[in-house]
């Protein structure tokens, strides 16, 4: 599929982690089968719990260019995959008013005008007009690429089917040039937050992943990756209190990208461990609703009892 295929799950463990990505092995094994069975990957999950940055990730490591594709309400294959370029068209037009007797020569009718224009009319909807999108993009890539589908649940459902041709042959078909096959077939990650249910036919056509919110172990692994300068005695308090934030009956449990923007404001407050007047202070960088800060403001107090002893047996 790509250039560089990788050896094993372990290989694409050490690879992701050297690219700054903490992956579990369900996460590495979809990685793997993705490159060994040419198939993309639709990695479903909460928002914020690493989707996107999986896709980043890949990219790094394998020293591909990553393009992305964020999806959204209303997204139709002239933003996804190609569009014409009106304004050289235009400018090509009136060049061709310049020239518009030669062309027509000495034609004795207008049948025979328009056959002459016909040819040059085409010239207008040729490649050399056409300016790819994201798609196209990826499949032109002369040495691959990673693509991302970002939040393809957010896309309507005339748009997920467009994306099964690509999806099941890498290749998408332009009505005015005809199909398009990449030589090296990008590696395809969708992402969905579960905003709709996406239909069986892409379902089928992709790996499935699910990246949920990590056990506390490879959270203090995450959060030494990416905030390394946090001392490990504050990291555990840190992890051990969000676990306890999402035992919590809240609207929005916090993710482990606003675990590690925590981290970075207790590391830029001088924090060496958490207490509840710290905590009270920049809970609102974890907690996103009022009514969820409100509601996990009265249960400080268990929750920092709570995270200190978790904290204290996990250094033990």
């Amino acid at each position: 599929m790509l250039q560089r295929r990788v050896a094993s799950i372990e290989a694409v463990e050490a690879g992701l982690g050297a690219a700054g990505y903490i992956a579990s092995r369900p996460i590495a094994t979809a990685i793997y089968l993705a490159q060994r069975l040419e198939k993309p990957v639709l990695v479903e999950g909460p928002a914020g719990v690493g989707k996107t940055e999986l896709a980043k990730a890949v990219a790094r490591w394998l020293g591909l260019p990553l393009v992305r594709m964020q999806c959204y309400e209303g997204l139709d294959e002239s933003k996804a995959l190609y569009e014409w370029k009106y304004g050289k068209q235009l400018l090509y037009t009136q060049i061709l008013k310049d020239r518009l007797a030669p062309v027509l020569g000495e034609a004795a009718s207008l049948e025979q005008a328009i056959e002459r224009l016909h040819g040059v009319g085409d010239v207008f909807f040729s490649r050399h007009f056409l300016e790819p999108r994201p798609l196209l993009r990826a499949l032109e890539a002369p040495a691959g690429a990673v693509l991302l589908i970002d939040e393809v649940d957010k896309s309507d459902q005339e748009f997920e089917a467009f994306l099964l041709e690509l999806l099941s042959d890498y290749q998408v078909t332009i009505p005015e040039i005809g199909t398009v096959r990449a030589a090296v077939p990008p590696l395809v990650l969708l992402t969905s937050n579960a905003m709709r249910d996406l239909g069986d036919a892409l379902k089928r056509r992709c790996l499935h992943l699910h990246i949920g919110f990590p056990d506390p172990k490879l959270e203090a692994r995450i959060v030494a990756s990416r905030v390394p300068e946090a001392a490990a005695g504050l990291r555990r308090q840190i992890v051990a209190f969000v676990q306890g934030l999402r035992r919590l009956d809240l609207r929005k449990l916090p993710s482990v990208s606003e675990t590690i923007d925590w981290a970075q404001v207790l590391v830029l407050l001088h924090a060496r461990e958490l207490g509840a007047d710290l905590v009270r202070e920049t809970l609102n960088v974890l907690l996103k609703f009022e009514s969820d800060i409100r509601a996990a403001d009265s249960q400080i107090a268990p929750l920092l009892f709570r995270a200190r002893e978790e904290a204290a047996t996990a250094a033990a």
